[in-house]
């Protein structure tokens, strides 16, 4: 009777489309409620989450409709700030390397003997090789290396939630399609590129980007490119005319193999 109040209480907003393997629609046993679209239950948080992405250990907090655009700015900055370090970091990168390359395979010495030093070798007679200028160029080395190291995680990451934003879908719903009335579809809310770009990042291109909430939508209903035909609303549901307060408008077996995601 509890759950059948709340549908009755927000029947304007609630206009369920994805379901369970069974048909049924989706209900938390945890949080005591129905699901909305694209919201799943999240162990860590303990409570169910607008469009949940997933649950980023590194902000402690879960990636959904309501900083899905502040994560894609983060990933994005992150990246640019990881190409200017290893930008700034490549001239002297590229010295120390020429540096160590001819002492290690010409050994100086010999070059010496055949009267060839060149001013990086003679640089390395004097001591500039260890001495502690040189010492410093190591650091400069190390941090070339970090910043190409999470330049290569951050672009691939960034590359697959660029991805996701174009075919507006999660990374849940990009490893399980969202079951319909129709069966699973994994573009069932995709609605053209360009739209499923501005349903993250919002309509005016001077705040795409500007870390402040512009996604469209209240998190809870969102179009489908075959609305019309897919809509239902919970309060004329076929399951609420069948089994009235006598059980849950789900299915318990099938929906609890789901609870978690």
């Amino acid at each position: 009777m509890m759950e059948q109040n709340y549908i009755i209480d927000h029947k304007s907003i609630h206009q369920v489309h994805p379901r369970t393997m069974s048909g049924s629609v989706r209900y938390c046993n945890r949080c005591v409620l129905v699901k909305p679209d694209r919201a799943h239950h999240c162990s860590i948080c303990a409570r169910c989450v607008l469009k949940m992405d997933h649950h980023c250990p590194w902000v402690n907090n879960c990636v959904c409709f309501y900083n899905y655009k502040f994560f894609m700015l983060f990933l994005g900055y992150a990246l640019l700030y990881c190409l200017f370090i290893m930008a700034t970091c490549l001239p002297s990168f590229i010295r120390f390397w020429k540096m160590y390359q001819e002492y290690k395979y010409a050994h100086c010495d010999r070059m010496i003997e055949k009267g060839s030093v060149s001013k990086i070798c003679m640089e390395m007679i004097n001591g500039d090789f260890g001495n502690a200028a040189t010492t410093g160029r190591y650091h400069v080395v190390f941090a070339f290396f970090v910043a190409l190291m999470f330049a290569i995680s951050l672009g691939s990451l960034f590359g697959y939630h660029c991805y996701l934003v174009m075919n507006n879908r999660t990374t849940l719903e990009a490893f399980r399609a969202p079951m319909f009335r129709g069966g699973a579809d994994k573009n069932g809310f995709s609605i053209g590129a360009f739209n499923n770009f501005k349903e993250v990042f919002g309509n005016s291109p001077n705040l795409w980007l500007v870390p402040v909430f512009t996604s469209f939508g209240d998190g809870i209903v969102y179009p489908t490119p075959s609305q019309e035909e897919e809509s239902e609303s919970l309060l004329s549901s076929e399951r609420w005319e069948r089994w009235g307060e006598r059980a849950r408008p789900f299915d318990e077996r099938e929906s609890s193999s789901f609870d978690e995601l």
